[in-house]
């Protein structure tokens, strides 16, 4: 004990202590994730330096809360990478240290908990070296210490740049090193516009993306025979798992972790080269069942800004098959109110849309976004069964939610895979497998057209693209007809036409797209951004790459999706931006700005409520998430709550966060509403910075049910000066 007590009370010892934590502890992770990459090792040991230099021989509540937000962002990223494959951007950054995001991630449990503990461990060793040898002075650096960071990072921006590397962005930066070079980035862009002057942009060329092509040759000489359409839409499921793909692509990547699906794939016709456009549910969602591309950023959903039209909803896929007779329906596994879903789907023509609360059949674990899938696909099966019973025919789109963070499986699962990803994989696989089995022995796929796919990809770590590849899975009863795997470059955006084709139903020009049941002589142009890189095929063997850095990287791939492709140069400035001046126009292609747009949230639908809040977004009473507010504008919300029953009180609250981290509104704490006393807000804020993934959490709690009758918001440019100012919040509720 002396020996150590003596050891701590040595000029070095903080040193040593601060060393272990900053830069052994990230090294070891790198390793043991397998993370393992030369410019990855170079950035961890950037950043090691510069919070070395930095935080030496300063007091220790002066480090401790970098240190403390440091390992914070470690562990989380660690979590975010190995539950979803996606390193985080800048806009992820409070994020990652929101309470609710970790609490969400692990409520299984840490997928790293000895890096938890290693952080831990050495946190507290760091400290106890302070306390022991405050009276000591620490060891002084050398006045060239500063100088090790600068030309580290110098080091590592030189070698990406002589030897740029495509590999995911967590295995070549640290995320404090990331966030630094995006930042730098920023003003190396704003830079070269300043240098290149008066210089006008030419407007992007931006038929190849937008265009309805049905010029292809037919794979069937006569209209479909199905009667009847199901599109099966898998949470977060990447293309890679569907062996047939696998084998079309030679991919690298051998697990087999759906071999129920795999065999279906084989009787289907499988699109191997199949691109996911974006993140987020209801952004496949809306690119799957309208014929567009969703925002390519993290910009208010296209689905809510459907909202405000009356005209483009109408030439949605729901909309156009109950025009021809269909009666159209939309069956999820979770509550319809998050991310508006509940008027979303009705709005773009579903006759019928439901959620978590159409189910009656038991679920088999607790679930916190809502049903199994086990039980999900057994409640689809009693739906389909009553569909049959009638005359007309239906179209029914399905969304699970079992694959969605944080993953869960039976017990027999979580200790036949490694993680509880790989765990809930396995249990969708066979309760899929199942439903089909099902639907064929009860005659259902003699007469129906079957897609399946998935809304969004949770990646894998090392495979090449696995953010943005997708799957495409169709059943016909012209299997025979169509070939095993279907070449050629296709997405979600190309699934309305698609369906429409195959009925022989016309086409509204305004969805873009190709039909997966044409063949093309030719290439076409995709786009997509995921994992915080915009991607961009021209549809002539060159696959552009742009990085959050502003640089742009082209590689030579005949397709999008490859497992590997050739570098052949890169590029920043003026053509750098025309890749993102397409994906602008892309984001406009509902609103041209978000000012003067009224979205309504509110309805006169009878929401129960539960005893206790658990979930700050499954528990969500309204669907405003993910909003956009311009620069300089000025947003008005108007609330009304009202309690149902008469001898029931609620309890309310109203939330707002922006990317995920609680916004200080100056909103009321939780009040108390009755039917005789509900509750009416007005209030209002300024915008003096963009917003993006602005969102509104309306909570509630009781033994009763509640009615918002009005939610709106309202953005728009100030009229005059003194609507600057924010009016106090009004509210007729009592206080809790």
């Amino acid at each position: 004990m002396n020996v150590i007590r003596h050891w701590l009370r040595q000029p070095y010892a903080r040193l040593i202590a601060l060393m272990g934590l900053v830069l052994i502890v990230p090294l070891c992770l790198r390793a043991a994730l397998g993370w393992s990459n030369p410019f990855g090792y170079l950035s961890d040991l950037g950043i090691a330096s510069l919070l070395i230099v930095l935080l030496h021989r300063r007091s220790w509540w002066v480090a401790l809360p970098v240190l403390l937000a440091w390992g914070f962002m470690t562990l989380a990223t660690a979590e975010l990478v190995c539950a979803v494959g996606r390193f985080p951007s800048a806009s992820d950054l409070h994020y990652l240290i929101d309470p609710q995001f970790l609490e969400n991630s692990t409520s299984a449990g840490f997928s790293q908990p000895w890096l938890a503990t290693a952080l831990l461990l050495g946190l507290v060793a760091w400290l106890i070296t302070h306390w022991v040898g405050r009276s000591t002075p620490a060891l002084v650096l050398p006045r060239g210490a500063w100088v090790a960071p600068l030309l580290l990072i110098f080091a590592h921006w030189g070698a990406q740049h002589q030897y740029p590397s495509e590999e995911d962005q967590w295995r070549l930066f640290s995320l404090p090193h990331q966030l630094l070079a995006a930042s730098v980035g920023d003003v190396q862009a704003g830079t070269e516009e300043w240098l290149e002057g008066n210089l006008v942009d030419a407007p992007p060329q931006m038929s190849g993306l937008i265009q309805l092509d049905l010029d292809g040759q037919k794979l069937l000489a006569a209209p479909g025979r199905a009667r009847n359409v199901l599109i099966i839409t898998l949470e977060g499921v990447p293309g890679a798992y569907i062996g047939v793909n696998r084998q079309a692509l030679h991919s690298s990547y051998q697990e087999n972790l759906m071999p129920n699906l795999g065999r279906w794939a084989e009787r289907a016709m499988s699109t191997p080269d199949y691109v996911l456009h974006s993140h987020q549910t209801i952004r496949g969602l809306y690119a799957m069942l309208c014929g567009d591309y969703d925002k390519l950023d993290n910009g208010t959903p296209k689905g809510v800004e459907m909202l405000t039209q009356s005209e483009r909803n109408l030439a949605c896929l729901p909309s156009q098959l109950h025009k021809h007779g269909f009666a159209t329906h939309y069956l999820q596994g979770a509550g319809l109110r998050f991310m508006a879903k509940d008027k979303i789907m009705p709005h773009i023509g579903f006759d019928a849309t439901h959620g978590l609360e159409w189910f009656t059949n038991s679920s088999y674990l607790e679930f916190p976004w809502g049903k199994d899938d086990k039980a999900f696909f057994e409640g689809a099966l009693d739906y389909v069964s009553q569909l049959k019973k009638q005359k007309k025919p239906w179209m029914l789109t399905l969304l699970t939610v079992g694959t969605h963070q944080p993953y869960s499986a039976p017990e027999n699962y979580l200790r036949h895979y490694e993680t509880p990803k790989l765990a809930a994989v396995g249990y969708l696989d066979d309760a899929l497998g199942q439903f089909l089995s099902d639907l064929e022995r009860q005659g259902i796929l003699a007469d129906t057209l079957v897609v399946i796919t998935s809304d969004e990809s949770h990646g894998i770590d090392g495979v090449r693209l696995a953010s943005s590849w997708g799957f495409n899975l169709v059943l016909a009863p012209e299997q025979a007809q169509l070939p095993k795997v279907k070449s050629g470059v296709y997405g979600h955006i190309d699934l309305s036409a698609s369906i429409l084709d195959y009925l022989a139903l016309p086409v509204p020009s305004t969805l873009s797209g190709r039909s997966l049941f044409r063949d093309y002589e030719t290439g076409r142009e995709i786009m997509s951004f995921t994992n915080g890189k915009l991607r961009y095929h021209d549809g002539k063997g060159t696959l552009t790459e742009c990085d959050f850095q502003q640089r742009c990287r082209y590689y030579a791939s005949d397709g999008f999706i490859a497992d590997r492709a050739t570098f052949t140069g890169q590029y920043a400035g003026n053509r750098a931006r025309q890749i993102t001046a397409r994906a602008t126009a892309l984001n406009h292609s509902l609103l041209r700005t978000q000012l003067n747009q009224h979205y309504q949230f509110g309805s006169s639908t009878i929401i129960p409520l539960k005893a206790q809040i658990k979930d700050d977004w499954a528990d969500n009473l309204i669907g405003a998430q993910y909003l956009e507010m311009p620069k300089g504008s000025h947003t008005r919300v108007r609330l009304t709550v009202r309690s149902v029953n008469p001898q029931q009180n609620a309890h309310i609250l109203l939330k707002a966060k922006e990317l995920e981290r609680d916004v200080q509104l100056g909103l009321p704490a939780e009040m108390v509403v009755t039917a005789d006393h509900p509750l009416k807000m007005d209030f209002s804020f300024d915008n003096p910075e963009p917003r993006k993934a602005f969102s509104f959490h309306l909570l509630g709690y009781g033994f009763g049910a509640v009615e918002v009758s009005d939610f709106s918001v309202i953005t728009e440019l100030p009229v005059t000066p003194e609507i600057l100012k924010d009016p106090p919040v009004e509210s007729s509720a009592q206080p809790s």
